[in-house]
């Protein structure tokens, strides 16, 4: 791994760190989205190269003769995960936060830096803070839209974020110290961006600021969104049962009942692939994980039991219940 780097008494007050691989058509614009930015105080520009295959290294390599000043490359020898990039590409901040930015997002607004920033030093209790972003298609396919609600609550607590990743990553600011020192098993984790917020709101608060002041792009070649509905699915039971085990099981009641409804999502998948096998085994830890699960609709749950394991009784039930109500949609899953 090889970095190039400032002069060691450079005192810097915010990292910028830039996450890429294989964003060769993306990464000159998230670059130039962090250089425009208006702020009052020494940044750095810290950029994680994956050892991607295309041209990216290439265009964050001239970016780094052009700007000695600000940008620091971290060039992995090999191609890892986002997870282990982000780990690795941490320990070469210097700044007293660090903003998140993935090489094929970026910003909109000049004073994003400026703003989070602002907002952490007024907001001691808050071990990070957020802004809402732009979601858009690449392609066009979609309409864009806003990330997060427009009623969107200004503060939340580590209980929020066992339910769902509210947060997009180039939206994200936290206060290096509580994340300086991760471990080891963090790098093992399928996605970086979500155990990272967890690991520092263990410490604090999570504040949130209502301005749009990012883009989050949606593309074929995305870690997340270029990966199957199993492997989505798959990886999220990951990452509950990882963090529950590595935290002790000290948060095991909060994480219990969405661990449920990612094993009863992940059961619907493979059924649809008619993996009953799989199915089988994951609607059952869906109900040994929390019995009483009040997320997962009974009768859809025991719809997917009876599909499952009793595929005539389900298949008589169904013709009668259509007979009576004809135009009742027809229940998902096949068996």
């Amino acid at each position: 791994m090889g970095i190039c780097s400032l002069t060691s008494n450079t005192q810097v007050k915010l990292s910028v760190l830039l996450i890429t691989y294989n964003h060769e058509n993306f990464i000159a614009q998230a670059i130039n989205s962090v250089l425009m930015q208006r702020i009052n105080f020494n940044y750095e520009i810290v950029v994680g190269e994956d050892c991607s295959t295309d041209g990216t290294r290439e265009i964050v390599s001239n970016f780094q003769k052009t700007y000695p000043d600000k940008i620091r490359l971290v060039l992995s020898e090999k191609n890892s995960s986002e997870s282990a990039n982000i780990a690795r590409t941490i320990q070469k901040c210097r700044g007293q936060y660090v903003a998140l930015l993935d090489g094929d997002d970026f910003w909109t607004s000049p004073h994003k830096l400026q703003k989070e920033a602002d907002f952490l030093d007024s907001h001691p209790g808050c071990a990070l803070c957020f802004h809402n972003v732009t979601i858009f298609h690449e392609d066009g396919s979609r309409e864009p839209q806003n990330h997060n609600r427009i009623d969107q609550k200004e503060t939340f607590k580590l209980e929020d974020l066992w339910a769902s990743n509210f947060i997009a990553t180039c939206s994200v600011m936290l206060r290096w110290n509580l994340i300086r020192h991760l471990p080891e098993w963090y790098s093992t984790l399928p996605f970086g961006d979500w155990p990272l917020y967890i690991l520092a709101a263990l410490q604090g608060n999570i504040g949130y600021i209502n301005e749009v002041m990012g883009a989050y792009r949606i593309h074929s070649g995305g870690a997340w969104s270029g990966s199957s509905t199993i492997q989505q699915a798959e990886s999220l039971v990951n990452f509950y049962t990882t963090m529950d085990a590595q935290l002790g099981f000290a948060h095991h009641r909060s994480i219990r009942s969405h661990l449920s409804k990612r094993y009863y999502r992940l059961a619907l998948e493979y059924e649809k692939i008619s993996d009953f096998a799989n199915a089988k085994k994951y609607a059952v830890k869906s109900i040994v994980e929390d019995p009483f699960n009040g997320r997962i609709p009974r009768s859809h749950l025991l719809g997917m039991l009876l599909r499952l394991y009793a595929p005539a009784p389900y298949r008589f039930i169904s013709a009668v219940r259509k007979a009576f109500n004809p135009h009742e949609p027809t229940p998902q899953g096949k068996c």
